[in-house]
């Protein structure tokens, strides 16, 4: 057996970043020409990095944006968000032409379009199962299949309403049965209108190139490649996505079990890498370390990220490539909140420096209203000696100013400030940096 290559804890961390985009990213449009491209150069790029990363997660949480728009906006800047919704839910032709489709992978994601038969191993687990968390309504299945062959493309509240009429999780008897068919296949979304879903029927929405296959098997109704190529396909995605991980950073990307990484990850073109101070065998994509190899240099991103961004959602990860303990607050109660709402770390120079919770707020009336961000809780990483970490200051208001012109904001506020001796400076330089955008 080959000796695994050898990296050092920042080389790891630097290939992390590439291979997510936000360092030496070679995405079409990049933020220093985003504002200045056409519209259909900016959708491209949005498409690219969803192929990119193979998953992009979903959440109904809102602050300056949806998290889908934040992913790209951290890669790309401000690529405009109209562009994010076309490229992941466009207009669609009738028949055949979606290039996204949403699935259980991390969590609810939309994905490529391309990787929906190897989700076959996941639609068969679901229909072995026979539920994921709600009984399924006897009959109801066969008459919304029926109503999508009718009437076409429908969300669930044309289909007979999504809600019984009490919490968000009491769904109806239509929406349980339409939830379920989407577990299993049989039906698919591929676009959303007004952040609802649209199902279809996978024979009208998809490309029929990935409906069928040489070699594919036909186990528990489903259709597929079988389950063991499925997973081998999923492993390997994971390992372009992170650039470089341990089996259980490869499982998290598509809720995968470890055993499974473990045994395709040299089947499915890995390289087995160690890393200094870490006791756990790892696993890293040949293009990351040839990218490595060849000088390893490029332009890192300063951004806020969404707390289900990619680089940061596997917490354990995060707290082991960054030296940052974080993780989403916004169900934890007001009062034990470290950190804030929707804390989102600040990347810069390839270094995780604060955490920024922020709001949109508007002053004034009449004429005179402005749009302000504002950033209700700074927490900026600190050394030793208590002081903020190199960079923290600077990189915090340089992404602060960004998203605010993204979001269209005048002004950026700030509220509280860990450590509070750090308060005046942060205030000052976000103002410059705002005034010098």
């Amino acid at each position: 057996m080959t000796a695994p290559v050898e990296l050092t804890a920042d080389e790891a961390r630097r290939v992390a970043l590439w291979a997510q985009g936000l360092l030496g990213s070679g995405y079409p449009v990049t933020p220093a020409t985003a504002e200045r491209r056409g519209g259909r150069a900016r959708v491209a790029a949005v498409r690219e990095v969803l192929h990119h990363l193979g998953a992009v997660q979903l959440d109904t949480i809102s602050v300056l944006a949806r998290s889908h728009e934040l992913v790209a906006y951290a890669r790309l800047g401000p690529v405009g968000r109209d562009a994010v919704e076309e490229a992941l839910w466009g207009a669609r032709a009738p028949r055949g032409d979606a290039t996204t489709f949403e699935y259980w992978s991390h969590a609810a994601c939309v994905l490529p379009v391309e990787e929906w038969p190897w989700f076959a191993f996941r639609r068969r687990y679901f229909r072995r199962r026979g539920l994921r968390w709600h009984d399924v309504p006897a009959g109801v299945e066969d008459q919304v299949l029926e109503r999508l062959r009718t009437d076409g493309p429908l969300t669930a509240t044309e289909l007979g309403g999504a809600k019984r009429g009490g919490e968000w999780w009491d769904w109806s008897e239509t929406k349980v049965a339409v939830e379920w068919l989407l577990d299993t296949g049989r039906v698919v979304c591929a676009r959303r209108v007004g952040w609802r879903r649209v199902y279809d029927l996978p024979e009208r929405a998809l490309p029929p190139e990935v409906l069928t296959g040489p070699g594919w098997t036909e186990e528990d109704g489903v259709a597929g490649p079988p389950d063991e190529e499925c997973l081998r396909r999923l492993v390997g995605l994971s390992g372009v996505a992170l650039g470089v991980g341990t089996a259980a950073d490869l499982a998290d990307v598509h809720r995968l079990q470890v055993a499974d990484v473990r045994r395709h990850a040299v089947d499915a073109g890995l390289v087995p890498v160690r890393v200094a101070g870490s006791g756990s065998p790892a696993w890293a994509d040949p293009a990351a370390l040839a990218w490595l190899s060849g000088g390893g240099r490029g332009r890192h991103r300063t951004t806020l990220l969404s707390p289900f961004d990619s680089l940061v959602w596997h917490r354990a990860r995060t707290a082991r490539i960054f030296g940052m303990e974080h993780r989403l607050e916004a169900y934890t109660p007001a009062p034990k909140r470290l950190h804030g709402y929707f804390a989102m770390p600040v990347l810069h120079r390839g270094r995780l420096v604060a955490r920024v919770d922020p709001a949109r707020a508007t002053l004034g009336s009449g004429r005179d209203r402005t749009a302000v961000l504002r950033a209700t809780r700074v927490t900026l990483e600190t050394g030793r000696s208590g002081a903020p970490v190199p960079g923290a200051v600077e990189g915090t208001t340089a992404a602060l100013a960004e998203a605010a012109r993204w979001v269209g904001c005048a002004e950026v506020t700030v509220d509280e400030v860990r450590p509070a001796s750090a308060r005046a400076a942060l205030v000052a330089a976000a103002g410059a940096a705002l005034a010098g955008g």
